[in-house]
């Protein structure tokens, strides 16, 4: 049985600490309008993409803490990209910062179909950085102080045809969470990522940064036969630099899809002309059987789904079904 699902790696450009949700929200509408007129079924936004990356401050106050938390989604705010995305039929992966009724904190992703509804929720493990102010860095990263780590652990649901799995920044550098998705029949892991490209306790690896971020998602999927979709939000964001490198990898570990890079979305023009040197791509990915088609370029970055690593061409990457379509791996939705 052939199983075929279209993504949109939807790259978000910074968003500053004073934009409101309502704003942010109007620019997922424009990207997931965007994916739906290029055919696509499922559009991936990265980690935090409602606010700004705000455990880069050191903020002792509890209630202003949880202003950039969500306590319901949808909610009132988020609501209508729920309502486009049963309009449109284009499903979503949404990563927020959850504060929930018991009063947890977590970092969070949720799986939408394209019915508009929840079908599964992810809360990161690996929480990167420290929990206590260190004034000697130039930036903080609290994510220690203000989340709590996810409590269910790496799992997995029948969505789009197939088995798919999220991940949540910090989680892709760890080969146990993929896996442990991959040991429940994983076919496609989304990830969302907001990544400095400074990284003070190790200033010497900031040259590394791009080349780690797919190091790793690219290991993991040739090593767990799986496509990894990991998408950014990048560029400088309230004074923090942050990589892009948006991609879509591959079962055999080939990157067939990549962005090279970090304009914002919102500035780049509605025209068929973007500035100089950012010649982008429409990006089809077909899985289950696992298939790939990169159409010929078109210069607008809105959705953000890959530059063509040689720019107007056209490449199709190939593979045989890796698991049988009848697996019962993974929890059912």
């Amino acid at each position: 049985m052939s199983r075929i699902v279209t993504i949109g790696a939807a790259q978000l450009g910074p968003i500053p600490r004073d934009q409101g949700r309502a704003d942010v929200v109007e620019r997922l509408l424009v990207l997931l309008r965007d994916a739906h007129r290029r055919g696509c079924d499922l559009v991936v936004f990265p980690e935090l993409a409602l606010t700004t990356f705000f455990p880069r401050w050191p903020m002792t106050d509890q209630a202003e803490i949880d202003t950039f938390f969500e306590t319901e989604m949808p909610g009132p705010v988020t609501r209508p990209l729920f309502d486009e995305a049963r309009r449109l039929g284009v499903g979503f992966v949404l990563g927020y910062a959850e504060l929930t009724p018991e009063g947890d904190h977590f970092n969070t992703a949720i799986l939408v179909d394209g019915t508009g509804t929840i079908v599964h929720k992810y809360r990161k493990v690996h929480l990167p950085g420290h929990d206590e102010f260190e004034p000697w860095r130039a930036f903080q990263h609290l994510e220690k102080r203000y989340f709590d780590v996810g409590r269910e652990g790496f799992t997995v649901c029948r969505a789009y045809g197939g088995i798919v799995g999220m991940l949540i920044c910090n989680d892709r550098r760890w080969p146990e969470a993929y896996r442990s998705l991959g040991l429940q029949g994983v076919e496609l892991v989304c990830i969302g990522y907001n990544t400095p490209i400074h990284n003070p306790p190790a200033p010497d690896h900031d040259r590394l940064g791009d080349f780690h971020n797919h190091l790793v998602m690219q290991s993991a999927a040739y090593q767990n036969g799986t496509w990894v979709v990991g998408v950014a939000k990048a560029g400088d964001e309230e004074g923090v630099p942050m990589i892009g490198g948006s991609c879509i990898v591959a079962p055999t570990g080939e990157i067939v899809a990549l962005c090279h890079t970090v304009v914002p979305e919102r500035d780049t023009p509605t025209s068929m002309t973007a500035a100089p040197g950012f010649t982008c791509a429409a990006v089809i990915m077909r899985a289950w059987p696992a298939q790939a088609t990169m159409m010929s370029a078109w210069r607008h970055t809105s959705i953000m789904s890959a530059l063509l690593v040689r720019e107007c061409a056209s490449v199709t990457v190939q593979s045989t079904p890796l698991r049988p379509s009848s697996s019962t791996c993974g929890r059912p939705v």
